[in-house]
């Protein structure tokens, strides 16, 4: 059999199955400090669109709008080829971490505005007029109440961030779409490689899509 799947494409995948664990380490480790840094800018400017403030409802409205509506693509190319030439070049791993990172804080940010927007004015009020700071509003009393309503968006934000982290094939990022492809440039064993991607992307990301789902029904069961 000589076919996309013959067996002795298998082996040879199998038999050099570093390169995929490579690339999967690499893809698991862009993805948790990407999602790391999405939660952080998530809080900041979903904190700033439910703001009072006039300006900092404006700076939030910026970034989501800008980061929701161009490429992930060119915002990575951008990272990899354009700073370089204002004199600030970082690595690829670096690239791959701000580039999702800050891509999918902007779906992150909306997410943390709709909880917060969530939380009855009432909760708000006790708040103030207990002394609360507006930040220590936010984080003792209404972040902690939109938990429930922000979380089984945020674990399916989680799942799409793994997914682009992909992206990093195009800067030659060492991931696990890039290591699938080079290998399968390498001999033409594309259906074995692509398979196997396919199922290592697929164990990543259904535990979590998973979770979304019991996250979702805890919610529907607290209204």
């Amino acid at each position: 059999m000589n076919g996309p799947l013959a067996l002795f494409k298998w082996q040879a995948l199998f038999k050099e199955w570093n390169v995929f664990a490579e690339g999967l380490a690499i893809t698991a480790l862009v993805a948790l400090f990407g999602l790391l840094l999405a939660i952080a800018i998530g809080i900041l400017f979903g904190v700033f669109g439910a703001s009072k403030s006039r300006g900092a409802r404006l700076l939030s409205r910026f970034y989501v709008e800008f980061f929701q509506n161009t490429p992930l693509v060119i915002q990575v190319f951008f990272l990899y080829n354009g700073l370089p030439n204002v004199g600030l070049v970082i690595p690829v791993f670096l690239v791959g971490i701000l580039g999702v990172g800050m891509y999918h804080g902007a779906y992150i940010a909306e997410v943390i505005r709709a909880g917060i927007l969530a939380v009855p004015k009432g909760q708000k009020d006790a708040a103030f007029s207990q002394g609360f700071t507006y930040w220590g509003e936010m984080r003792h009393i209404v972040l902690p109440q939109a938990k429930l309503v922000v979380l089984p968006p945020m674990t399916n934000q989680a799942v799409f961030l793994i997914k682009n982290t992909s992206v990093m094939a195009l800067v030659a990022g060492g991931d696990l779409m890039y290591c699938a492809d080079s290998w399968s440039s390498s001999n033409l064993f594309y259906g074995p490689a692509f398979i196997v991607t396919g199922i290592l992307y697929f164990l990543l990301c259904f535990p979590l899509a998973q979770l979304a789902r019991k996250l979702e029904k805890k919610a529907e069961a607290h209204k």
